[in-house]
């Protein structure tokens, strides 16, 4: 006897060779926004075949770093924190001062903040994850495809 009701589930193998370089333009565009959009074209979530376990995602690569904007007064105010392990360890830093010595910081660690933390699956992600400050980038051999930032991670990626 079979039995009919069970559902089945058949996991996607990754597609490597389908995956598209994207070039996202940070110029002018909001921290967040711009995160959360590069992260979900990074997980996949625009595919038809996503699924959570898996590392089906575009490469991303951010040109423009450096003219990426925050909305309010969070150049002031917000905190960025890292600890080094030691006891009293604990190291903050302005949004500001980070963004004049490390534009590109601000930007990874937005990102960084939506993916799963750790695993192998975290660790694939993040290397497909490719930010420079100014206009060039060194992916031009890979036919890296322009996309406008508010259409990032939505179905004109998608395919």
């Amino acid at each position: 006897m079979v039995n009919d009701n069970v559902t089945k589930f058949t996991s996607t193998e990754e597609a490597v060779d389908g995956r598209k370089w994207i070039v996202v333009d940070g110029e002018g565009q909001t921290v967040g926004r711009l995160a959360s959009r590069i992260a979900s074209a990074l997980r996949g979530k625009n595919l038809p075949s996503y699924t959570p376990q898996s590392d089906d995602g575009n490469f991303v690569v951010v040109v423009n770093a450096d003219k990426v904007i925050f909305t309010g007064k969070k150049w002031s105010q917000k905190v960025y924190y890292h600890h080094s392990g030691w006891p009293g360890g604990l190291k903050t830093k302005p949004a500001k001062e980070l963004f004049e010595k490390r534009p590109e910081e601000i930007i990874r660690k937005a990102v960084f903040g939506m993916l799963p933390k750790d695993g192998a699956l975290s660790y694939q992600l993040k290397r497909k994850l490719k930010i420079y400050v100014g206009a060039e980038h060194p992916h031009a051999a890979q036919q890296c495809v322009a996309v406008e930032p508010s259409r990032l991670g939505f179905s004109a990626v998608a395919g």
